[in-house]
This record gives structure tokens, sequence and C-alpha cells, in this order.
């Protein structure tokens, strides 16, 4: 993992995984958008220690930004995604 940032939110590290640099570059996603999605998006626990964060950026025409997370000692970042929907 080589990038990584504090979130005031989760009072925590935030690690993002190689894959999901990889994927941001593809879906040009920036690491300001990044930090935007942890801070100020919606949270929603799929098991104890995974969840998707999820925000609308309206100047991407290609919303849902949504990130797949895991919530631990530190919020690792493991993808992310646009276009996604809330089922």
């Amino acid at each position: 993992m080589s990038e990584s940032f504090y979130s005031e939110r989760f009072g925590k590290n935030v690690w993002l995984t190689n894959h999901a640099i990889e994927a941001m570059a593809k879906r040009k996603v920036t690491l300001p958008e990044v930090k935007i999605l942890i801070e100020l998006g919606n949270y929603k626990s799929v098991e104890k220690l995974h969840g998707w964060i999820y925000h609308s950026f309206p100047e991407r025409e290609d919303n849902l930004v949504c990130s797949a997370i895991v919530n631990e000692k530190a919020i690792i970042i493991k993808a992310i995604m646009i276009r996604w929907q809330l089922r």
C-alpha cells in the first residue's frame, strides 16, 4: 500500500491498496476526491468490518463514486468504483 492519509471522521489512518490506486487512475478519481469521499460520504456497513462509502460529486458525470473498505485499526480502501448504485 503506497498511499495513506488521516481521517478526522474516523479518527484513523486511511490506506489505499495498490488495486484501489490502479482503479482510481483508470476511473480518473483523484486523491482529493477520495479524501472527500471518506470524510463526507455515506457509510453502509456490509459485515462487521466491511462496508461501502459512497458520495455524489455533482461535477462528475459518472456518479456515484464508491469505495469498498475494511474498517479495523485503519480504514483500508480496497476498491474505487464509479456509477455505483445502492441496493
